[in-house]
């Protein structure tokens, strides 16, 4: 069991961590003996089944006044606050033609506004030797086709993680980010299905699993539990002198 102040369990709030990605994340900390605050839109019925050590808080993410009552509710209920994981967003692909500025906002105040706001939140509240992890993606690393939007919002979100960890540094704050490629997810397979997205008509599955086998040095694609996992471990004291990093959770796609 991990531990913050008073040798207490440590209190973690994940944003979109309802579903998906974000409630494996959330699954992992809970495992690891943390109490742990699941942030979304919608009650997706996670922190009810987590049991006393979990709580759902709602929120937009997409406003700032939302992020700052839900952080506030989720230090207040813990009584602290040691780690936040920034992993609210959706991905989704369009041509350049295509992209409007509803398109646009929408994605880069999900993707990217929501992390700079959670984190100053959040950082207000936490003391020496606390931890922000960004959920970000191999899309912060390299541009694609017709994915212009997401890739401005998580090179963006690798940006805030090198910034922040420079700022809340001397405040004994880390910050650090993943990068993973594809995690078959509901909201995954909702964008691929996109007609500008990369199966192009193909079946989805099918795609992902040549694209494992084609693109990663393991030839498959990694699980959600492994890209929580990774998490846990940025925001644990083992990783006590990481900070400013963006990690890849690829399966060796992009070796970096």
């Amino acid at each position: 069991m991990e531990q913050g102040t008073a040798g207490q369990p440590r209190v973690v709030l994940v944003t979109g961590g309802g579903r998906g990605l974000g409630a494996a994340i959330a699954r992992a900390f809970h495992a690891a003996g943390d109490r742990v605050a699941i942030a979304s839109r919608a009650d997706h019925g996670l922190a009810a089944s987590l049991g006393p050590r979990a709580r759902f808080v709602a929120c937009d993410v997409r406003d700032v006044s939302a992020i700052e009552r839900a952080v506030g509710e989720a230090a207040a209920w813990g009584g602290r606050l040691d780690v936040l994981v920034n992993n609210a967003g959706f991905s989704g692909w369009r041509a350049v033609e295509a992209v409007d500025e509803a398109f646009w906002s929408g994605m880069i105040d999900t993707n990217l506004k929501s992390v700079f706001f959670a984190a100053r939140a959040a950082a207000r509240r936490m003391e020496a030797g606390a931890a922000i992890v960004n959920v970000s993606s191999l899309a912060g690393r390299r541009g694609s086709a017709r994915n212009a939007v997401y890739c401005a919002s998580k090179f963006g979100v690798n940006g805030l993680t090198q910034a922040l960890a420079k700022e809340l540094g001397p405040r004994g704050i880390r910050v650090n980010a993943v990068c993973p490629v594809y995690v078959e997810t509901e909201g995954l397979h909702e964008a691929l299905a996109g007609l500008d997205a990369p199966p192009a008509g193909r079946p989805i599955a099918e795609y992902l699993a040549e694209f494992g086998r084609t693109q990663a040095a393991l030839g498959r694609l990694p699980r959600a539990e492994e890209v929580a996992a990774a998490c846990v471990m940025l925001a644990s004291p083992a990783a006590s002198a990481v900070t400013g990093q963006c990690l890849n959770v690829d399966c060796g796609v992009l070796p970096h």
